[in-house]
């Protein structure tokens, strides 16, 4: 693997970004010290991290986060779920919607629960270290990538800041119809949510009520990076063969191709 270097002055799409912005939402798992340590060697000199509590009902305990700056660049990068949680986590899917604060359309209640719970203070932080126009851009795998996804919409709807780029992977289907229009529209060439072959929190939760927002790109089982949709054959044919790839345990790949590590694994060979 090659070393991780972050182009600060990137503005657009492009895999080495698209690889950056990953390893900052794996680093969102990682303990405050080794998030300030990391973002550091990245030449981002401001870090701050958030971890805030959340009651009951919801399986979560916290909301984690963090918020990295430099001259050019802020990075907001939100912690999802750990493997062994997803299968809890999936019990909350048929929570229901609620409306969402700073827009037109509804939010799975347990999304919007767990971005309240940090918005006050990540907002003010981005104040705060946006000192000199600096690019902005937002990630996070899983239940982060519903966090960057919602936290971007309400930082353009509520506070007038539009993201440069928002980067999610393994994200799960977080909003209706409604506000997924109004967010394709709002950032059109700036979302791009990485689903890896068969990932099973990409599926949910249903639809039609929930939506996914565009723009896709597909991991395939051969972990190449689908730049374009696949044809109806095509995608059963890729979701086959990742189910049957291992023959000790045929269609566990549902979770494995889950893992934040798999979705690093990809993008560190897509972008030599």
């Amino acid at each position: 693997m090659t070393a991780l270097t972050f182009d600060h002055t990137a503005t657009g799409y492009g895999l080495p970004h698209v690889r950056c912005l990953a390893h900052a939402a794996r680093l969102a798992y990682k303990d405050e010290t080794e998030v300030e340590e990391t973002a550091r060697g990245w030449g981002f000199d401001r870090v701050r991290s958030f971890r805030m509590p959340l009651s009951r009902p919801f399986v979560l305990e916290d909301t984690q986060a963090y918020v990295m700056a430099g001259d050019d660049m802020i990075v907001i990068a939100f912690r999802g779920t750990e493997p062994e949680q997803v299968r809890d986590w999936l019990s909350d899917v048929n929570a229901p919607q609620v409306r969402e604060h700073s827009c037109e359309g509804r939010v799975h209640w347990g999304f919007q629960r767990a971005l309240d719970a940090v918005y006050s203070e990540l907002s003010g932080t981005l104040r705060e270290f946006r000192d000199s126009d600096q690019t902005v851009w937002v990630t996070g795998h899983s239940l982060g990538g519903a966090l960057a996804m919602l936290a971007a919409a309400r930082l353009h709807f509520a506070d007038d800041v539009l993201a440069d780029g928002v980067y999610t992977f393994g994200q799960p289907r977080t909003c209706d119809p409604a506000l997924a229009r109004a967010y394709e529209q709002a950032f059109q060439g700036r979302m791009y949510r990485f689903v890896n072959n068969n990932d099973i929190v990409a599926q949910v939760p249903p639809e039609p009520l929930y939506r996914h927002v565009s723009e896709v790109r597909h991991i395939d089982a051969g972990g190449r990076i689908r730049e374009k949709p696949m044809s109806v054959l095509g995608g059963l044919t890729d979701s086959f063969e990742g189910h049957t790839a291992d023959v000790f345990s045929p269609g566990a790949d549902a979770l494995r191709d889950h893992s934040m590590n798999a979705y690093i694994t990809h993008l560190d060979a897509a972008a030599r």
